[in-house]
């Protein structure tokens, strides 16, 4: 059964805003690869010229107008950020170089000054390395532990297991929102809560979750969220850490330079407050200023209809693909518009490539994610992954293309 018609047409019509969709031939190309970075619309890519060229100048402190100008339009990105996922307030928004920054800032400056020998760290098994590796970091330096969650049989985290395995020693419970490689969704409420019943704090990693939802941290209830304007089809360099504002008013600066200080003398420094406490030199200008547009583009649609139907997509695909017998799929039957799959026989690497050569790119590799490829016994998945622009024929596209690797695979 096709899909909606209506949000087919819509998704088909906003593909004219993206230029990257297209080859150098002018044939369609379909990007099956937007977990991994979303196109740019036409808007975005606008909002980035113009700020490199006619408005560019630096911040903060320069006297003239066209950096007072920037400044302006530095700081109402971050309070467009802020509207957009629900802080209370600006001063929760610090921009970061990305969401693996941003993990990495809370692991060393709230983690180094929490956690201690003894302490607990939990984490799950299907997290990006992002996601992992500062924890480990920060756990060698402190003598804390990291506990890791186990998955359900669809590749949900176990929130049953997580319950049992939190005990008051955990201080922190870092999870995936949506899960870059399954497209599993966590249940953040109950997660939430299973994590302050403990004294634990929460940290999302929201990076598949922000293109895909409607964000609000009150709801969410999370103590810390993280993610990458990149994937949110804006700009590669800058993503954001949200924080609730008392944790970022008691953390230590994570790096030290110009803009994050009150006054220096060679005796004493004093830091400034946040945000700007941790946006040490200068800043992601050109970036936060084309956030700004990336965000505005997306907030102007309908993002339940939008996950709708990069759900339906997923849905569409994992039906086409289990009717060949060499795939294996993995992940929930419902997921956020990615799917991953195995086809016996063939290397992702191989099929990638032969998908490549009918212009249909896919992700194909272990995707900053080898602890999950441990849990499901595989070096590799290929993967799909759909974005606002997709629509059936990028579905129709790579069926075809499987169907040609499996005739050159002589299955």
């Amino acid at each position: 059964m096709s899909l909606d018609t209506q949000t087919q047409e819509r998704s088909t019509d906003r593909r004219s805003d993206f230029p990257g969709l297209v080859t150098a031939e002018g044939k369609p190309w379909h990007y099956l690869d937007t977990a991994a970075t979303a196109q740019k619309p036409q808007a975005v890519i606008d909002a980035m010229s113009n700020a490199l060229g006619r408005d560019y100048a630096t911040v903060h402190r320069g006297v003239y107008s066209r950096s007072a100008e920037m400044t302006l339009a530095y700081e109402a990105a971050r309070r467009r950020t802020a509207e957009f996922i629900g802080a209370k307030s600006e001063t929760e928004i610090v921009f970061v170089r990305g969401a693996t920054e941003g993990i990495n800032l809370v692991a060393q400056s709230w983690g180094g000054m929490n956690l201690k020998a003894g302490d607990r760290i939990m984490l799950s098994q299907l997290e990006h390395h992002s996601n992992i590796v500062p924890w480990q970091m920060i756990a060698q330096q402190t003598g804390a532990e990291i506990d890791v969650c186990p998955l359900t049989e669809d590749h949900l985290i176990d929130l049953d297991a997580l319950e049992q395995m939190l005990t008051p020693q955990h201080k922190i419970v870092a999870l995936a929102h949506v899960s870059n490689v399954l497209g599993s969704i966590l249940g953040v409420k109950r997660a939430a809560k299973l994590a302050h019943n403990v004294g634990a704090k929460l940290l999302l990693d929201g990076c598949q979750a922000a293109p895909r939802m409607r964000l609000n941290m009150q709801e969410l209830d999370c103590d810390f969220y993280v993610l990458s304007a990149h994937k949110l089809y804006g700009p590669t360099g800058i993503g954001v850490l949200w924080a609730r504002e008392e944790l970022l008013d008691a953390m230590p600066p994570y790096q030290g330079g110009g803009a994050m200080i009150d006054s220096v003398t060679f005796e004493k420094t004093t830091y400034a407050p946040p945000p700007q406490r941790f946006e040490a030199g200068t800043p992601m200008i050109t970036e936060a200023v084309t956030l700004h547009a990336a965000i505005d583009y997306v907030d102007a649609l309908d993002l339940e209809s939008l996950f709708a139907h990069e759900s339906g997509l997923a849905g569409k695909l994992r039906n086409e693909l289990r009717t060949i017998n060499s795939i294996r799929l993995f992940g929930p039957e419902k997921s956020a518009g990615i799917v991953s799959f195995e086809m016996e026989g063939v290397h992702p690497h191989d099929l990638g490539t032969i998908l490549d050569e009918e212009n249909v790119a896919i992700r194909a590799g272990h995707h900053c994610a080898q602890p999950l490829m441990t849990y499901l016994g595989v070096p590799a998945t290929a993967r799909a992954s759909f974005g606002l622009y997709s629509d059936e024929s990028d579905i129709d596209a790579l069926m075809r293309g499987i169907e040609r690797t499996k005739r050159i695979f002589g299955q």
